[in-house]
């Protein structure tokens, strides 16, 4: 107990501001906002319409086999609990 209390008594506490809260940075104005997102926009490596397409294919195909999966495990489950309890559909 005794040596809690000193560990307590010894930690640094946090520091409060003057103003109650830390330091507010300098708004940046619309405009100004604008023309750095689209000077970043610029630096953009965008994609070639063919490779887009090739992505989409590849995700679409994905999708499809994981959900074929996914449905054969359901199916094959559905019927070992069915068969299990004796339940016939």
């Amino acid at each position: 107990m005794q040596r809690q209390e000193t560990q307590r008594r010894n930690t640094p506490r946090p520091q409060v501001k003057a103003a109650g809260g830390p330091a507010r940075r300098e708004r940046t104005k619309p405009l100004q906002f604008f023309k750095e997102v689209m000077a970043e926009l610029r630096k953009v490596a965008w994609p070639t319409r063919q490779e887009v397409v090739a992505y989409s294919i590849v995700v679409l195909v994905s999708v499809i086999v994981i959900a074929a999966i996914i449905f054969a495990m359901d199916y094959v489950f559905t019927k070992a609990v069915l068969a299990l309890f004796g339940v016939e559909t």
